[in-house]
């Protein structure tokens, strides 16, 4: 596609013959909030790592932004604007949350940890790493160490960190995960904030939040990606109805009943 940002054709991986990705194919438009559902076992992880540079698929083709990434490093796809979060909250429990963000824009910039101690009076990395802080909601709790911080705070934390390496595109793993009801709006609140001003794919088993927000919603059932389209095809397609009435109640994808 013409406005297409990410391009995926024939993507497939095997473990230990279990297929998780089974020739998938989609594609993510500039702008777009592009969410990525499924039962449990679809696939939704294995995707996102490949598309991250941290799995290699055995067939297929992954574009960015007109070039071919398949085979880049995920350094490489930094560099070029993707960035992610991931399933489980990835930090540096003993440092500060702005240290954590700072360090984000430090890695993106290419230099090395051993200058951390300088780094942490560098006015280059700790702005950046401040406004972050700032966009997510966060910036009063700059000082806190990461470990210090509730669960929800930590995958807004997360979050800074990717938004800080001035990502053209987000790469979003079950940033609802674990959270409780006060933490899932102050996330629900931030993507929808996100929203058309970053490219994101966002992976998510929260219906509620990606029935609400998504611009297109591609479903993976067992590694193969059934269905693709708006909210309300997604919700009338009998084959994701089917995939989800095996897997959880049909009230799983709002507005089915």
């Amino acid at each position: 596609m013409d406005n297409a940002l990410l391009e995926v054709e024939g993507l497939f991986k095997r473990f230990a013959g279990i297929v998780a990705s089974d020739n998938i194919a989609l594609d993510v438009r500039e702008g777009e909030l592009h969410a990525v559902i499924g039962p449990n076992g679809a696939g939704k992880t294995t995707l996102i790592a490949q598309l991250a540079g941290e799995i290699t698929p055995e067939s297929g083709s992954i574009r960015f932004a007109g070039g071919d990434i398949t085979a880049l490093p995920t350094y490489r796809r930094s560099a070029l604007g993707l960035a992610r979060s991931f399933q489980i909250t990835s930090l540096f429990p003993d440092f500060t949350a702005l240290d954590n963000v700072a360090l984000a824009v430090q890695a993106h910039a290419g230099h090395s940890f051993r200058f951390w101690r300088n780094a942490r009076r560098d006015p280059t990395l700790r702005e950046p790493a401040r406004a972050a802080l700032r966009r997510v909601g966060l910036e009063a709790r700059a000082a806190q160490l990461a470990s210090e911080l509730s669960h929800g705070e930590q995958r807004q934390l997360e979050i800074a960190m990717a938004l800080a390496t001035s990502p053209r595109m987000l790469l979003l793993d079950e940033p609802m995960a674990g959270l409780g009801p006060d933490e899932s709006r102050r996330m629900h609140a931030l993507l929808r904030e996100l929203k058309g001003r970053l490219t994101i794919l966002l992976v998510e088993h929260d219906m509620e939040t990606v029935f609400a927000l998504a611009d297109r919603i591609t479903v993976l059932v067992e590694g193969r990606a059934i269905a693709s389209g708006a909210a309300e095809a997604i919700r009338a397609n009998q084959d994701v109805q089917r995939a989800y009435l095996g897997d959880q109640d049909a009230a799983a994808l709002p507005g089915m009943h």
